[in-house]
């Protein structure tokens, strides 16, 4: 423990605040971004089947064991990790510019801004994971329709984020004074307006990524969103279920728990952009 310590304390030894979160963010979004790299370009052969191999437990050769097919957990879990990202990297996008609709939408005028609050309160009314599924059936499953349905139900929080501070900025002296000096209402928002909303646009995508990724296992876990034929962590666990009774703890275990570390990591990336976009913080 004492060693531990001491290592941390060399490694950030004369750096600040802000470089110290600097740092972190960049190796958390590194490790992330070799999950993405290694499930892309891991050969297809590397998940044959090979029934001499089937239902062996945690090795050297297979760190997380292999399944009733012999597969390799390993590599199916760092497909199935790499798929759940790409998909919450988009959903996590289309999310995002809705939310930057709705929420420019709501600064037009009293009728738009009460049509966004009836939306936003119809959304957060209803459960995600029902919205969810009700989309995805609706669409026939799949990739398509879970990632349209997780992109249509992820876009409450940040509209409301957007909503809230354009409001705020649009009571600002210097709108005021730009305005009388005549400045066309797109003048404003490009100069005055959108540079405030970045870092909240940035902070609020970053968060909403491992809710997305969540939601995405959840509903496939139940067996409504990607296909059975495809690596992902939520067919992964859904299958493991019945092989849990015979011992075969790893199938479920070595999953879940990378599931858990990467949505872990995606929160710590937005807890240290928090305090980098933080001017108190930022500055010490």
């Amino acid at each position: 423990m004492n060693n531990d310590v001491t290592f941390k304390k060399r490694l950030f030894k004369g750096l600040n605040l802000r470089q110290k979160t600097l740092l972190i963010i960049s190796t958390t979004s590194l490790i992330l971004l070799s999950v993405v790299i290694s499930s892309l370009i891991l050969p297809g052969e590397s998940l044959s089947t090979d029934f001499a191999s089937k239902n062996l437990s945690p090795s050297l050769e297979h760190p997380f064991g292999t399944d009733w097919m012999g597969r390799d957990m390993f590599i199916r879990t760092i497909e199935g990790l790499g798929l759940s990202i790409m998909i919450g990297a988009i959903a996590s996008t289309f999310s995002t510019v809705i939310a930057i609709i709705f929420g420019i939408l709501s600064s037009v005028g009293k009728k738009t801004d009460f049509v966004v609050s009836w939306l936003v309160d119809l959304f957060l009314s209803i459960p995600h994971t029902l919205f969810v599924i009700l989309i995805s059936i609706g669409l026939g499953g799949g990739a398509l329709g879970i990632t349209v349905g997780v992109a249509l139900t992820h876009w409450v929080a940040l509209t409301r984020v957007i909503r809230a501070e354009i409001k705020q900025l649009k009571t600002q002296e210097y709108i005021n004074i730009s305005r009388n000096l005549g400045k066309s209402k797109w003048w404003i928002a490009s100069k005055h307006i959108m540079p405030h909303l970045i870092p909240q646009i940035v902070l609020g995508t970053i968060i909403m990524f491992p809710h997305v990724i969540l939601h995405e296992a959840a509903v496939t876990f139940l067996g409504f969103g990607l296909s059975p034929h495809q690596p992902a962590i939520g067919i992964i666990l859904s299958e493991s279920m019945k092989y849990l009774s015979a011992g075969y703890w790893w199938l479920a275990f070595f999953p879940g728990l990378s599931l858990l570390i990467v949505v872990l990591l995606f929160d710590l990336i937005g807890d240290n952009l928090r305090k980098l976009l933080d001017p108190k913080s930022a500055h010490e």
